[in-house]
């Protein structure tokens, strides 16, 4: 598995593989929500990151990771490539190579909750609502 600098002629990939992980990881999240938040990450939010992408020996993309000022902004693997250790090789590069410390984490997700302290995080805060000033509360973590 390689990680690489992902190109904007692979943002389409990327959303998908967005959409179908929180699918399958963020039940609590309301259908209208993930709608409104598909275009501003594919429009927006890919743009304002560092991304990278885990590619398998075959170039497919298995799963990404953005970073900007030190946090881990997104990190999201295909359903299929989880438990693979994907996630732990973006975030080690993250860390490693783009200077992430801190990660936001969905209260609710509590398999990132898990997987974030499983890798060294630590929960520092909390708000009440998430990003988008939405019901959804999320967790401060950091190394």
């Amino acid at each position: 598995m390689n990680i690489e600098i992902v190109e904007k002629s692979d943002h389409l990939k990327l959303i998908e593989i967005w959409e179908s992980s929180v699918r399958a990881t963020h039940d609590f999240l309301a259908e209208d929500d993930l709608q409104e938040l598909k275009p501003l990450i594919l429009e927006q939010y890919f743009d304002a990151v560092d991304l990278r992408c885990a590619r398998n020996g075959n170039g497919e993309i298995l799963g990404f990771c953005g970073v900007h000022d030190g946090n881990i902004e997104m990190l999201f693997i295909s359903p299929d490539a989880r438990g693979k250790g994907v996630g732990a090789l973006l975030a080690a590069n993250a860390i490693k190579d783009q200077g992430a410390t801190k990660v936001d984490v969905n209260e609710q997700n509590e398999q990132a909750l898990g997987f974030y302290q499983h890798i060294g995080f630590s929960v520092t805060g909390r708000s009440p609502v998430d990003g988008q000033g939405k019901p959804y509360p999320l967790l401060h973590m950091a190394l």
